[in-house]
Protein backbone atom coordinates (compact mmCIF):
# COMPACT_ATOMS: atom_id res chain seq x y z
CA UNK A 1 0.00 0.00 0.00
CA UNK A 2 1.42 3.39 -1.00
CA UNK A 3 1.19 5.73 1.98
CA UNK A 4 1.26 8.77 -0.29
CA UNK A 5 -2.03 7.63 -1.85
CA UNK A 6 -3.73 6.37 1.30
CA UNK A 7 -7.20 7.72 2.08
CA UNK A 8 -8.77 7.09 5.50
CA UNK A 9 -12.56 7.04 4.98
CA UNK A 10 -14.60 7.67 8.14
CA UNK A 11 -18.35 7.25 7.63
CA UNK A 12 -20.96 5.60 9.85
CA UNK A 13 -23.23 4.77 6.89
CA UNK A 14 -21.99 1.44 5.48
CA UNK A 15 -23.41 2.06 2.00
CA UNK A 16 -21.76 5.48 1.66
CA UNK A 17 -18.52 4.15 3.12
CA UNK A 18 -18.28 1.28 0.65
CA UNK A 19 -19.32 3.32 -2.40
CA UNK A 20 -16.76 5.99 -1.56
CA UNK A 21 -14.06 3.33 -1.16
CA UNK A 22 -15.00 1.89 -4.57
CA UNK A 23 -14.82 5.34 -6.17
CA UNK A 24 -11.39 6.12 -4.70
CA UNK A 25 -10.00 2.69 -5.51
CA UNK A 26 -11.18 3.02 -9.12
CA UNK A 27 -9.15 6.25 -9.23
CA UNK A 28 -6.03 4.33 -8.18
CA UNK A 29 -6.09 5.36 -4.52
CA UNK A 30 -5.65 3.08 -1.50
CA UNK A 31 -8.31 3.20 1.21
CA UNK A 32 -8.83 2.22 4.82
CA UNK A 33 -12.40 2.24 6.12
CA UNK A 34 -13.70 3.17 9.57
CA UNK A 35 -17.25 3.18 10.92
CA UNK A 36 -16.49 5.98 13.40
CA UNK A 37 -13.95 8.63 14.32
CA UNK A 38 -13.12 6.72 17.49
CA UNK A 39 -12.35 3.57 15.50
CA UNK A 40 -10.00 5.61 13.30
CA UNK A 41 -8.17 7.10 16.29
CA UNK A 42 -7.94 3.76 18.11
CA UNK A 43 -6.06 2.15 15.19
CA UNK A 44 -3.06 4.49 15.65
CA UNK A 45 -3.22 5.61 12.00
CA UNK A 46 0.03 6.40 10.18
CA UNK A 47 0.94 10.07 9.79
CA UNK A 48 0.44 9.88 6.03
CA UNK A 49 -2.27 10.13 3.42
CA UNK A 50 -5.45 12.09 4.04
CA UNK A 51 -8.79 11.71 5.83
CA UNK A 52 -12.29 11.90 4.33
CA UNK A 53 -14.86 12.07 7.11
CA UNK A 54 -18.53 12.78 7.57
CA UNK A 55 -19.31 15.75 9.85
CA UNK A 56 -22.37 14.25 11.52
CA UNK A 57 -21.49 11.01 13.30
CA UNK A 58 -22.48 9.47 16.64
CA UNK A 59 -20.04 9.54 19.60
CA UNK A 60 -17.50 11.86 17.94
CA UNK A 61 -18.42 14.24 15.10
CA UNK A 62 -16.16 15.70 12.45
CA UNK A 63 -15.35 18.85 14.43
CA UNK A 64 -14.38 16.84 17.49
CA UNK A 65 -12.23 14.61 15.28
CA UNK A 66 -10.35 17.66 13.98
CA UNK A 67 -9.77 18.89 17.53
CA UNK A 68 -8.52 15.46 18.64
CA UNK A 69 -6.21 15.16 15.63
CA UNK A 70 -4.73 18.53 16.56
CA UNK A 71 -4.16 17.36 20.12
CA UNK A 72 -2.48 14.18 18.89
CA UNK A 73 -0.51 16.09 16.26
CA UNK A 74 -1.79 13.99 13.40
CA UNK A 75 -0.77 16.13 10.40
CA UNK A 76 -3.02 14.53 7.77
CA UNK A 77 -5.22 16.87 5.72
CA UNK A 78 -8.94 16.36 6.39
CA UNK A 79 -11.83 16.63 3.93
CA UNK A 80 -15.29 16.74 5.48
CA UNK A 81 -18.52 15.56 3.88
CA UNK A 82 -21.59 17.55 4.82
CA UNK A 83 -25.20 18.25 3.99
CA UNK A 84 -25.67 21.82 2.71
CA UNK A 85 -27.56 22.72 5.88
CA UNK A 86 -24.29 22.23 7.74
CA UNK A 87 -22.47 25.05 5.92
CA UNK A 88 -21.87 27.19 9.08
CA UNK A 89 -20.50 24.06 10.74
CA UNK A 90 -18.28 23.38 7.72
CA UNK A 91 -16.93 26.94 7.93
CA UNK A 92 -15.97 26.31 11.56
CA UNK A 93 -14.35 23.03 10.51
CA UNK A 94 -12.13 24.82 8.00
CA UNK A 95 -11.10 27.27 10.71
CA UNK A 96 -10.08 24.21 12.73
CA UNK A 97 -7.89 23.04 9.87
CA UNK A 98 -10.05 21.02 7.46
CA UNK A 99 -8.74 21.54 3.92
CA UNK A 100 -12.07 21.12 2.14
CA UNK A 101 -15.70 20.15 2.51
CA UNK A 102 -17.84 18.29 0.03
CA UNK A 103 -21.62 18.45 -0.06
CA UNK A 104 -23.63 15.21 -0.02
CA UNK A 105 -24.61 13.65 -2.31
CA UNK A 106 -21.15 14.34 -3.68
CA UNK A 107 -20.04 14.62 -7.29
CA UNK A 108 -17.57 11.78 -8.00
CA UNK A 109 -15.19 13.91 -10.05
CA UNK A 110 -15.17 16.66 -7.42
CA UNK A 111 -14.47 14.18 -4.62
CA UNK A 112 -11.55 12.52 -6.42
CA UNK A 113 -10.11 15.91 -7.38
CA UNK A 114 -10.34 17.15 -3.80
CA UNK A 115 -8.69 14.00 -2.44
CA UNK A 116 -5.84 14.21 -4.96
CA UNK A 117 -5.27 17.87 -4.02
CA UNK A 118 -5.25 16.95 -0.31
CA UNK A 119 -2.75 14.15 -0.90
CA UNK A 120 -0.50 16.41 -2.98
CA UNK A 121 -0.66 19.38 -0.57
CA UNK A 122 1.55 21.41 -2.87
CA UNK A 123 1.47 25.14 -3.31
CA UNK A 124 -1.45 27.04 -1.83
CA UNK A 125 -4.14 24.40 -2.40
CA UNK A 126 -5.73 26.44 -5.20
CA UNK A 127 -6.08 29.57 -3.06
CA UNK A 128 -4.46 31.82 -5.65
CA UNK A 129 -6.77 30.69 -8.47
CA UNK A 130 -9.79 31.03 -6.18
CA UNK A 131 -8.77 34.55 -5.13
CA UNK A 132 -8.36 35.59 -8.76
CA UNK A 133 -11.94 34.50 -9.51
CA UNK A 134 -13.35 36.17 -6.41
CA UNK A 135 -11.53 39.41 -7.16
CA UNK A 136 -13.81 39.80 -10.19
CA UNK A 137 -16.89 40.07 -7.97
CA UNK A 138 -18.58 43.37 -7.23
CA UNK A 139 -18.86 44.60 -3.64
CA UNK A 140 -22.56 43.67 -3.54
CA UNK A 141 -21.87 40.18 -4.92
CA UNK A 142 -19.30 39.70 -2.16
CA UNK A 143 -21.91 40.82 0.39
CA UNK A 144 -24.27 38.13 -0.89
CA UNK A 145 -21.48 35.55 -0.81
CA UNK A 146 -20.70 36.38 2.83
CA UNK A 147 -24.35 35.82 3.67
CA UNK A 148 -24.31 32.44 1.94
CA UNK A 149 -21.18 31.41 3.87
CA UNK A 150 -23.10 32.11 7.08
CA UNK A 151 -25.86 29.77 5.87
CA UNK A 152 -28.44 32.54 5.45
CA UNK A 153 -31.50 32.27 3.22
CA UNK A 154 -31.99 34.56 0.22
CA UNK A 155 -34.79 36.49 1.95
CA UNK A 156 -32.60 37.06 5.04
CA UNK A 157 -29.73 38.34 2.90
CA UNK A 158 -32.14 40.57 0.98
CA UNK A 159 -33.54 42.06 4.21
CA UNK A 160 -30.08 42.74 5.65
CA UNK A 161 -28.83 44.35 2.43
CA UNK A 162 -32.03 46.32 1.86
CA UNK A 163 -32.68 44.82 -1.57
CA UNK A 164 -35.30 42.51 -3.08
CA UNK A 165 -35.07 38.73 -3.03
CA UNK A 166 -34.98 38.82 -6.84
CA UNK A 167 -31.88 41.05 -6.66
CA UNK A 168 -30.15 38.55 -4.36
CA UNK A 169 -31.05 35.73 -6.76
CA UNK A 170 -29.51 37.73 -9.62
CA UNK A 171 -26.31 38.29 -7.63
CA UNK A 172 -26.17 34.58 -6.80
CA UNK A 173 -26.46 33.71 -10.50
CA UNK A 174 -23.66 36.18 -11.27
CA UNK A 175 -21.50 34.61 -8.54
CA UNK A 176 -21.88 31.18 -10.15
CA UNK A 177 -21.09 32.51 -13.63
CA UNK A 178 -18.05 34.58 -12.66
CA UNK A 179 -16.46 31.91 -10.47
CA UNK A 180 -17.47 29.00 -12.76
CA UNK A 181 -18.66 27.15 -9.66
CA UNK A 182 -20.80 24.10 -10.47
CA UNK A 183 -22.78 24.24 -7.23
CA UNK A 184 -23.41 26.51 -4.29
CA UNK A 185 -21.26 24.32 -2.05
CA UNK A 186 -18.37 24.60 -4.54
CA UNK A 187 -18.76 28.39 -4.53
CA UNK A 188 -18.60 28.48 -0.74
CA UNK A 189 -15.61 26.10 -0.68
CA UNK A 190 -13.84 28.37 -3.16
CA UNK A 191 -14.38 31.35 -0.88
CA UNK A 192 -13.08 29.45 2.15
CA UNK A 193 -10.01 28.20 0.28
CA UNK A 194 -9.32 31.76 -0.89
CA UNK A 195 -9.38 32.97 2.71
CA UNK A 196 -13.06 33.82 3.05
CA UNK A 197 -13.39 31.77 6.22
CA UNK A 198 -12.79 34.92 8.23
CA UNK A 199 -16.50 35.58 7.87
CA UNK A 200 -18.34 34.75 11.04
CA UNK A 201 -20.11 31.42 10.98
Amino acid sequence: MTSGRLVHVIEDDLGVRESLALLLQSAGLDTRLYASAKEFLETSPPHSGCVVSDIRMPEMNGLELLEEMKRRRLPMPVILMTAFGDVPQAVRAMKLGAVDFIEKPFDDELMVSSVRAALARRGDGGALAAREKLNNLTAREKDVLHGLIKGKLNKTIAYELGVSVRTVETHRANLMTKTQARSLSELIRMSLIAGGAEAEA
